[in-house]
């Protein structure tokens, strides 16, 4: 029981009691509204606890179904489950197959264009390979003019002199060598 001492009249009294049973409703609503909250959260968390069991089942019977298609667990299966099982594997193995096989001609196509270039570019080269020769064969006999050995003689005037027969040091039979050098 409340009791409520107000100064005023009655007016005031039947005024604040009218205000006062107010915000008991509104009390009185909340509390119900509360208990209304609490027990739609139960409702939520059953239904995830449900999705979550549902699931965890479809988890155990793929990962089962996996084991057997390795191989394992296939006690318990009739004729009739592993002849079913053999033709999924066989249709996976005929996919896998053609799978590689259809990499193996494309890189096969790649490595026929790969030589195909190399054998262009090889061409090529065996066109230009004459053509660098007599090139470097005018640059080389050009640079021999002038080549002198490290006493100062000239690569010729060596020569000469070798096929002559006039050098003092081969008269002792020692070996003569020529050191050519760009300058």
């Amino acid at each position: 029981m409340i009791t409520v001492l107000l100064n005023g009249g009655p007016e005031q009294v039947v005024g604040s009691l009218v205000s006062m049973n107010k915000i008991i409703d509104k009390y009185s609503t909340h509390s119900k509204n509360l208990g209304k909250s609490h027990e739609k959260p139960s409702i939520d968390l059953n239904v995830e606890q449900s999705k979550y069991s549902g699931l965890n089942e479809q988890l155990a019977e793929a990962s089962h179904g996996l084991r057997q298609m390795r191989g394992e667990e296939l006690e318990g299966l009739s004729v009739e489950e592993l002849h079913q099982m053999e033709r999924k594997l066989e249709a996976g193995l005929h996919r896998v197959l053609s799978t590689k096989d259809q990499l193996f001609m494309q890189q096969i196509s790649e490595l026929q264009q790969k030589g195909a270039q190399l054998e262009d570019d090889n061409r090529l080269l065996k066109k230009q390979v004459p053509q660098v020769i007599t090139a470097g064969a005018a640059v080389v006999a050009a640079d021999t003019e002038d080549v002198l050995t490290e006493d100062g003689q000239s690569s010729e005037s060596v020569m000469t002199a070798l096929y002559s027969g006039s050098s003092h040091d081969n008269d002792d039979g020692s070996d003569i060598s020529l050191k050519l050098s760009l300058p």
